[in-house]
């Protein structure tokens, strides 16, 4: 088999791209981020926290609230620079893919955020997390983009798409590998050997990503409305932005 050189600082630029083709939105940022922390931190386990795939740490910020050790292993080495430009010493960095790292302790929180995504091998990953990094006691937060997302599903009765799971080729430009649903997304994670505990979509999403950042700059999108789409989304997790699962080791 060729094992193909990826360039992961190319994949995360998004300085030629266009507005519906980024690899990050300002709607990452200020509503799944924001809506992520809030579904992650019933579960959060008192210790440390690992983030697989921390980009420039927009991500990474929000944990500093909940944790005072705190791990980054990032592969882009632009996008590491500047997370460590703005942490300083609050944050361990490694710089490496997950394939090759080698981490010095086990960790009670483990955050994979729009990242299993773009991985070669999924279950390899995975299985590295619940046999060589999870603590005894440890959760996995898994997040993926969502397949059935409705935003997804009308591209598709758009002719924008050929099917709900079809990788576009601005996607395969940003590193993506395959597009998941709730239930493939579980299903790599039982094969990986984790132990999944719980499963749940965050925002009701039917737009796009860059129509959504449009959106935004004006007043038409209340903060009700925003709750709204989140609350919505725990009735229809199947048709939200992302898809959440919680896991945690199996084989303890």
């Amino acid at each position: 088999m060729t094992i193909i050189k990826r360039d992961y600082n190319k994949e995360l630029d998004d300085s030629n791209a266009a507005e519906n083709k980024k690899y990050s939105y300002n709607f990452d940022f200020d509503v799944m981020h924001p809506f992520m922390i809030d579904a992650f931190k019933i579960f959060f386990v008192k210790g440390n926290l690992l983030e697989l795939g921390s980009y420039q740490g927009q991500f990474t910020e929000h944990f500093l609230k909940f944790f005072e050790d705190i791990t980054c292993i990032e592969a882009s080495s632009d996008a590491i620079r500047i997370a460590k430009n703005k942490f300083k010493d609050k944050i361990n960095f490694f710089q490496s893919t997950f394939e090759e790292v080698m981490l010095p302790k086990k960790y009670d929180n483990i955050i994979l955020t729009h990242t299993l995504e773009h991985l070669d091998d999924p279950i390899k990953i995975l299985k590295r997390i619940n046999d060589e990094w999870l603590s005894h006691n440890g959760r996995l937060f898994l997040v993926c983009p969502n397949a059935n997302a409705p935003s997804r599903q009308i591209a598709v009765k758009m002719g924008l798409i050929t099917h709900n799971t079809e990788v576009t080729a601005a996607e395969k430009k940003h590193g993506h590998r395959r597009t998941y649903n709730l239930d493939t997304l579980e299903a790599d994670a039982v094969k990986s050997g984790l132990n999944v505990k719980y499963r749940t979509g965050i925002f009701f999403k039917a737009l796009a990503n860059f129509q959504w950042d449009k959106l935004l700059k004006t007043d038409i999108i209340s903060r009700e409305y925003l709750d709204g789409c989140y609350k919505l989304g725990h009735l229809y997790p199947d048709l939200c932005s992302s898809i959440f699962i919680l896991c945690e080791r199996g084989n303890k």
